[in-house]
C-alpha cells in the first residue's frame, strides 16, 4: 500500500455484531476516543498479556496511520504510557495524569500492568511510523515484549473509533450475543417496532438485557446523564488557554456568565446561544484532558449532551424517564453507524464523529418530544444528511480547532433537525439506510489527507501561532 493511504477496514459494512450501550458510551478522558482512549485500552491489555507470559526486560510501541500523523495532538503517547502502566481511560483521575507520566519520562522506566519495573525510554521505544499505514485499519499501533534469551511477544491493536479496540487475528467478542430484537438496518428496526408495537428505546432496552438485568442498565443511563453535566458544570468553570500549543482560550466560562447576565428575553435565538454554551463547555473540557462521555466519540463528545441539556432545560414535560428514552434512542442509531459504516473520523472524516452525534441527538430528541418511530428515523437522515462530506483536518493535530466549534454546529442542528422531523408525519424521500451508506461511500472515497491526519484542509491552510 502506497505511503500515507489509508486502508479501507475490513470491519466496515458489518451488520451481524451485536452493541451494547455500554459500548457506545463510556465514560474516559480527552481529548480523543480513538487516539487517546482506544490507545489507552489497548496498551493496558497487552500489557496484561506481556505480564502473563513473565517478566519483560523492555517492552515497545510502534504507531501507524493517524495515530502516528496526529498522535502527538491527541496525546496518543501518553495514553499509550498510561495504559502500559495498567491505567484505564474509565478509572484514571484526569488531574494526576500529568504525574504519572512525568515520572516515568524522567525515570525511563514504567511499572508494567501496574506490576513490575520495566525499562522504557519513549524516545526509542515510542516510534510514531509516519506515512505508513496497516491494511486492517487506519489507527494501528504494535506492541512488542522482549524477554530475556531473546522471546519476544508481539500483538497488532485497531483502535477502531469510540474508544472501541480490536486485536488483530482474533474474533469480534460480542458477534454471537442473542438479542430477542436482533436489527442490521433502521428498515429492520422499524419493522420490528410496528411488528410488536415498540418504541425505538424500548427495543434498545429489551435488547440490553441479553446482557444484564433492566436495573443495571437504566443506572447506567443515569450514569451517563449525570457524568455529560457534570462536564458541562465542569467546562463552565474552566479557565485559562488549552494546552497543545495553539493558544486558544477557553471561553466557556466567560459565555456563561454573559448569558447568565443578561436580561429575560423571548428571542428564541437565546436559547441557541445556551446550546452552543453546553457543547462548547463540554469540548473544551475535553481538549484539556477531562473527564467526558465518548458519545459516539470524544471528538464529538459535545453535541449528545448539549441536546440532552437543551431537553431538560428548555423544554415543557422534561423528565428522567425522557432523558433515559433521548439516550436509548440515540444508541439505536449510533448502533447503525457503527454496524454499517464507522464511527472513526480516520475512516470516515467528521461526518463520522459530529454527522453521527447530530444524527442520534436528533434521533433521541424526537423520542424524548414523543415522536413515532418513522419520525426518529426521519430526524436521524436529516441530522446526517446535512454533514456528509465532513473532513476532519484538526489544526496542529489538536482536538481544538474546528473541533470545538463544530459540537456546537452539530448540537443546534440536530435540534433544527429534531423540529423538522416532528412536523411531519415521518414519510420522507431518502430513508437513513440510504444516508448511511452514502456516508460509508464518502468516508471511502474522501482522500486520506481529509482523515484526521491533519495533511490537508484548514490544519494546512491555516498558520499556525
Amino acid at each position: 500500500m502506497p505511503a500515507g493511504e489509508a486502508p479501507v477496514s475490513a470491519q466496515i459494512h458489518t451488520t451481524n455484531v451485536a452493541f451494547s450501550i455500554f459500548d457506545l458510551f463510556t465514560i474516559g478522558i480527552g481529548p480523543s476516543s480513538s487516539h487517546t482512549v482506544g490507545p489507552m485500552r489497548a496498551a493496558a491489555q497487552f500489557a496484561r498479556l506481556a505480564m502473563g507470559k513473565g517478566h519483560p526486560a523492555r517492552v515497545s510501541c510502534e504507531l501507524f496511520g493517524s495515530l502516528a500523523l496526529t498522535g502527538k495532538g491527541h496525546a496518543t503517547d501518553r495514553a499509550i504510557l498510561l495504559g502500559l502502566s495498567g491505567r484505564l481511560p474509565e478509572e484514571i483521575d484526569p488531574d494526576r495524569v500529568e504525574e504519572i507520566v512525568a515520572a516515568i519520562r524522567e525515570c525511563h522506566s514504567l511499572r508494567l500492568a501496574d506490576c513490575c519495573p520495566v525499562a522504557f525510554n519513549e524516545t526509542a521505544d515510542l516510534i510514531f511510523r509516519r506515512g505508513e499505514f496497516l491494511p486492517g485499519h487506519a489507527n494501528a499501533m504494535r506492541f512488542t515484549a522482549r524477554y530475556a534469551f531473546g522471546e519476544e511477544l508481539t500483538r497488532t491493536f485497531f483502535s477502531v473509533g469510540g474508544g472501541a479496540i480490536r486485536c488483530e487475528g482474533e474474533a469480534e467478542a460480542r458477534s454471537n450475543v442473542a438479542l430477542p430484537y436482533p436489527f442490521g438496518s433502521a428498515e429492520e428496526l422499524l419493522a420490528i417496532g410496528r411488528t410488536h408495537g415498540l418504541a425505538i428505546a424500548d427495543i434498545v432496552l429489551a435488547n440490553e438485557e441479553a446482557w444484564r438485568a433492566p436495573v443495571e442498565t437504566i443506572a447506567f443511563i443515569d450514569a451517563v446523564r449525570d457524568a455529560m453535566f457534570a462536564c458541562i458544570e465542569r467546562g463552565c468553570r474552566g479557565e485559562g488557554v488549552l494546552p497543545g500549543g495553539l493558544n486558544v482560550p477557553r471561553r466557556a466560562r466567560s459565555l456563561h456568565h454573559a448569558l447568565l447576565a443578561k436580561a429575560p428575553s423571548n428571542d428564541p435565538t437565546k436559547i441557541f446561544e445556551w446550546v452552543s454554551l453546553f457543547a462548547l463547555s463540554v469540548n473544551e473540557e475535553n481538549a484539556a484532558g477531562g473527564r467526558v462521555v465518548t458519545a459516539p466519540t470524544n471528538g464529538a463528545a459535545g453535541v449528545l449532551p448539549a441536546v440532552l441539556k437543551y431537553y431538560e432545560s428548555f423544554t415543557p414535560g422534561a423528565s428522567r424517564e425522557g432523558s433515559r428514552i433521548l439516550l436509548a434512542t440515540a444508541a439505536a442509531i449510533g448502533f447503525l453507524y457503527k454496524m454499517r459504516a464507522s464511527i472513526s473520523a480516520a475512516e470516515m472524516g467528521c461526518q463520522g464523529e459530529v454527522g453521527v452525534a447530530c444524527s442520534m441527538a436528533a434521533a433521541g430528541l424526537v423520542a424524548a418530544l414523543g415522536g413515532t418511530n418513522e419520525q426518529i428515523e426521519n430526524a436521524a437522515e436529516i441530522g446526517m444528511e446535512h454533514n456528509l462530506g465532513l473532513t476532519c483536518d484538526p489544526i496542529g493535530g489538536l482536538v481544538q480547532i474546528p473541533c470545538i466549534e463544530r459540537n456546537t454546529m452539530g448540537a443546534v442542528k440536530a435540534i433544527n433537525a429534531a423540529c423538522l422531523a416532528l412536523q411531519g408525519d415521518g414519510r420522507h424521500v431518502v430513508p437513513l439506510d440510504a444516508v448511511i451508506e452514502t456516508m460509508r461511500q464518502t468516508g471511502e472515497d474522501m482522500r486520506s489527507k481529509y482523515k484526521e491526519t491533519s495533511l490537508g484542509g484548514l490544519a494546512v491552510n491555516v498558520v499556525e501561532c
